[in-house]
């Protein structure tokens, strides 16, 4: 029954009337996604081989220069520009397990002082590393959303301390781990699998650096970066994923002095809104030899400029705490933004980039996510490499392995074990040694 009619009968009573309204206001919000590629509408890309002043990239030496100027519009526009610190950070080993997923791995702890001050922000990493290796093994690292203990069932994982989200999934009580979340997050880490293919694995719960809600911004690592006299966030300031992605390069910082671990052949994954701030990781710090954005969507992977599935102006609202101030100027007018997220994907080349999707993941918009892979095609291509290896986006379950990688798989958004069936595949096809 229309609302107008609603409103006029006066005979319904009024609870009604409310629950049909806010109904009515419900589907009205949901409506306002498209779903529907013969909707998507025009859209011009940036070129990311043209510069700022209009003069075409034509060789390496060039794109050297254009490379700067685009990491600076997503540090101006988008993510935020990560504060500069000179404070030298410190490490402590917290626990060692040699005998850890029944003898296969050794399991180790390492807290990260981020300031070198014990009593300063901290991170937990945790570190599962294959015991039958003749050599450093290559790592596999990524943040997980619900604290360390949530990744494995090991007792001997320490629980997260920093805020929580309180979901009956996660066992968290009062934004706090308890032991009902040990193992909560496993089947998205394929631990025992990744450890038995020859890499280690490290991980850090990303509350530990930003907690993920509106207000976390005060228990974050970053307040203690403010420059002098600063009490606020600018609106070109760093926020959620500058601070997780910051976190990634710490841990590699501490990869760097760990004799078994091969800090030559790091490959950095990220899932949702931790592919996004990995994607964000892999484009400042090339320490990373390769970076796989699974289901990252709005933000990550996907078109920013396409309209499918969710919007800046959407991710802005939901999230106010994951990107600058900036950003949110392009809520409404996401053309005049300098840049696309193709151009994102462009800062990792010529390292090996594979871009993950899934079939029922609409609201990440996959196809989007494919042809973002397909516009950094050309930037990977003058820098020698075989870019990617499809012209149009291939079916279900036909992984592309050339230096942009992807796949599509069936299912919703998550992390399984076919996913990292793919990128173990795709890291050992790009990570091989070199004898």
């Amino acid at each position: 029954m229309p609302i107008n009619k609603l409103a006029a009968c006066h005979k319904l009573a009024g609870a009604v009337l409310t629950i049909q309204l806010l109904f009515s206001v419900t589907v009205s919000q949901t409506q306002q996604f498209n779903y529907d590629e013969a909707k998507v509408g025009a859209y011009t890309l940036p070129d990311p081989l043209v510069m700022m002043n209009g003069r075409k990239v034509a060789s390496p030496r060039d794109w050297a220069k254009r490379r700067q100027e685009i990491l600076r519009l997503f540090e101006t526009n988008v993510y935020g520009r990560t504060q500069k610190s000179t404070t030298r950070i410190s490490f402590a080993e917290t626990s060692r397990d040699p005998k850890a997923l029944g003898g296969l791995a050794t399991r180790k702890e390492v807290t990260v002082f981020l300031t070198g001050k014990k009593d300063g922000p901290k991170m937990n990493v945790l570190f599962f590393l294959p015991n039958n290796r003749k050599q450093p093994a290559p790592v596999f690292i990524g943040l997980n959303f619900n604290g360390n203990q949530a990744v494995s069932n090991d007792p001997g994982i320490a629980l997260a301390a920093s805020w929580l989200r309180d979901a009956k999934d996660t066992g968290a009580v009062n934004n706090r781990a308890t032991e009902k979340s040990r193992g909560t997050e496993s089947s998205r880490w394929a631990i025992e699998m990744i450890v038995k293919r020859g890499y280690a694995v490290a991980t850090i719960y990303n509350g530990d650096l930003f907690p993920d809600h509106k207000d976390g911004l005060k228990e974050s690592v970053i307040p203690v970066f403010y420059r002098k006299g600063q009490t606020a966030l600018e609106a070109y300031d760093w926020n959620a994923i500058g601070a997780w992605a910051w976190g990634l390069s710490r841990a590699v910082d501490y990869i760097e002095r760990d004799k078994d671990l091969d800090a030559k052949r790091i490959a950095l994954i990220g899932h949702s809104r931790l592919g996004k701030a990995a994607l964000w990781a892999g484009a400042q710090d090339e320490r990373f030899a390769l970076v796989i954005s699974n289901e990252s969507g709005e933000g990550g992977a996907a078109l920013a400029r396409r309209n499918f599935g969710e919007t800046v102006e959407r991710i802005n609202t939901s999230f106010p705490h994951w990107f600058c101030g900036n950003f949110k100027k392009y809520n409404r007018d996401v053309a005049a933004l300098p840049t696309d997220q193709h151009m994102l994907l462009t800062l990792i080349a010529p390292r090996p980039l594979y871009i993950a999707s899934a079939q029922e993941d609409q609201w990440a918009d996959p196809h989007g996510e494919f042809l973002s892979a397909k516009a950094a095609d050309p930037v990977y291509r003058l820098l020698g490499t075989d870019g990617l290896g499809a012209n149009e986006m291939p079916g279900l379950h036909q992984p592309i392995t050339t230096t942009i990688g992807h796949h599509i798989r069936a299912g919703k958004h998550d992390v399984t074990n076919y996913d990292w069936e793919q990128f173990l595949n795709f890291a050992d096809k790009h990570l091989r040694r070199n004898h």
